[in-house]
């Protein structure tokens, strides 16, 4: 009988905190920005120059570690770590490692495989690293230091994740919170969240851990599942082989669907980490993590839930209302200023993901105005807006953030309501069409579609379908 395997996973997870200066200057955060342009003798690691401690950063932290479940620790204090590398200009990082800002914690995900608790292990606060620009042409590698001293949360789970699905759940439910409390927009493309994977697998029964690799270079939720799937395998082949798996950093292309080792996996010792000389440990009072505590916000959870409650909402479409935060905002204050709750929220999860996915539009960006969204749901109402005509309304509110009203207007897409003007043109589509006219008294009822188009296009869109096909009926008779 074939040994059968269990996959253990555990997670190392950056967010980037969405302030707007780095963690121990004032240098800007923008992201885009051209090469190193926003860098100062802090952060480009200068003889001399000293860190000071941003205290937004301290209050994310706070806020985030609050919101896992963590235990505080009220005295806490910067380390560095050592290490040798062309992107950090320091040759360390300033990171925790012997008193970390909230250890602990616990995070639930829901899917496929039911309800689970994964356990938090520790948070710390630290800056990134610079990045390097590889050049193929040139056969060189340049330093942008934009990035170094941007500030990073590292959230470390327990190895209680048993699969790419679980990962995942784990890594979207992190993403919700950190966006809803607005520490971070956690845009995987931009690497504002990153997550390295560390993998080993066992004999399916058995209490002792494999030995681990960690993968990096992942940098969406697909190249994530595949990671992890490649590792499984290539790590089971080993095993089945009588080989022994190496401890060692492995880089995943996601083009190959491969991955490839980097270097042998540090242990602490190897980075020789000291408690950090310039900066003085951190003393966090009561009262201010009650103050955080009671700032939390409504989770995406908590908000599905009521949705479901108040306006008798599905689990999936409440789930899908209130995956973002912003479009969860958007839909309350509508319906506060009289918006209908339920079409609302289908042009909120529908119209809206798909136009973002078309046009490339960062769904958690959205800000389109509460009071455009009920003038252009009125309209609707009305039937002022037929329903190719309000896609197009709806795509220019979201896309150019045009008023449904204006826009309207200047694109001439008012439903014309001139009854005259229906009745003539119905009249001449069924006289220029006697074959389809013929055709449908015979019984044939699908050419009704093509009467109706016809009459839509000689109005050139702006009639309301339902009252073309009232008319043209009427006229067949």
């Amino acid at each position: 009988m074939a040994k059968q395997y269990e996959t253990v996973i555990g997670l190392e997870v950056h967010i980037e905190l969405s302030t707007k200066t780095k963690i121990f200057c004032g240098c800007s955060t923008a992201f885009g920005k051209e090469a190193n342009t926003q860098v100062c003798p802090v952060c480009a690691g200068m003889p001399g120059a000293l860190p000071v401690l941003n205290r937004q950063v301290l209050r994310s932290a706070l806020a985030m570690g609050l919101a896992l479940g963590c235990k505080v620790n009220q005295l806490c204090k910067f380390d560095r770590k050592n290490y040798f590398y062309p992107d950090n200009p320091q040759n360390y990082q300033i990171s925790q490692l012997y008193l970390p800002i909230c250890h602990d914690g616990a995070l639930e995900i829901v899917g496929g495989f039911g309800k689970k608790q994964v356990r938090i292990h520790e948070m710390h606060m630290e800056e990134d690293a610079g990045k390097l620009i590889h050049d193929d042409w040139s056969d060189s590698s340049l330093a942008d230091f934009n990035r170094s001293g941007v500030p990073l949360l590292e959230i470390v789970s327990e190895p209680d994740m048993r699969s790419a699905e679980e990962v995942t759940a784990y890594l979207e439910q992190l993403r919700k919170i950190a966006q809803y409390l607005g520490v971070s927009d956690c845009r995987l493309q931009e690497g504002s969240m990153r997550a390295d994977v560390n993998l080993s697998v066992r004999e399916l029964g058995s209490t002792e851990f494999g030995t681990r690799t960690e993968m990096k270079n992942l940098n969406s939720f697909k190249a994530i599942a595949h990671a992890i799937e490649g590792e499984r395998e290539r790590q089971i082949e080993l095993l089945e082989e009588g080989k022994a798996v190496i401890q060692e950093t492995r880089r995943w292309d996601d083009n190959k669907e491969s991955s490839k080792p980097m270097r042998s996996k540090e242990d602490a010792k190897d980075y020789r980490y000291f408690p950090d000389p310039d900066l003085v440990p951190i003393r966090i009072p009561d009262a201010w993590i009650e103050e955080v505590r009671r700032e939390q916000p409504e989770f995406a959870g908590q908000r599905a839930a009521r949705y479901q409650q108040e306006y008798g909402f599905s689990a999936a479409d409440a789930a899908l209302l209130t995956e973002y935060k912003n479009l969860a905002d958007i839909f309350e204050k509508a319906v506060q200023l009289a918006a209908p709750a339920k079409k609302a929220a289908n042009w909120l999860t529908g119209e809206t993901f798909r136009i973002a996915r078309e046009r490339g539009l960062a769904l958690e960006k959205i800000a389109l105005l509460p009071l455009d969204l009920v003038n252009f749901l009125a309209e609707v109402e009305k039937g002022n807006l037929n329903n190719q005509a309000a896609k197009k309304v709806f795509e220019a509110m979201l896309a150019e953030n045009r008023e449904p009203l204006v826009y309207m207007e200047e694109q001439q897409l008012r439903t014309v309501r001139d009854s005259g003007l229906l009745e003539r043109i119905a009249q001449k589509v069924l006289e220029e069409n006697p074959t389809a006219v013929k055709e449908f008294l015979d019984g044939k009822e699908k050419v009704f579609g093509f009467l109706v188009g016809n009459v839509m296009k000689e109005m050139r869109g702006k009639a309301a379908p339902d009252e073309v096909r009232a008319v043209l009926l009427e006229k067949l008779k």
